[in-house]
């Protein structure tokens, strides 16, 4: 998948614990494990948006994109 989910690195740079952090945004420790995973199909944006206000961050620093390499045509080879 294109989209590389980074929360993990943010809620380690901002020492903060997954629960405290379900608790602050008001979704379960489960979900907030997912998404650390990137094993989610998307994420709501107020959801996100309660994520970087508690997180002091940007979308930009939890979500990245990452351009998939193009495969070869069959002609190409």
């Amino acid at each position: 998948m294109p989209i590389i989910v980074r929360l993990d690195v943010m809620i380690a740079l901002r020492k903060v614990r997954s629960k405290e952090l379900a608790e602050a945004v008001g979704i379960t420790e489960q979900n907030i494990s997912l998404l650390k995973s990137g094993k989610v199909k998307g994420v709501r944006f107020d959801t996100l948006a309660r994520i970087c206000d508690y997180l002091d961050c940007q979308p930009g620093d939890i979500l990245e994109f990452e351009k998939e390499p193009e495969l070869l045509d069959e002609e190409d080879k």
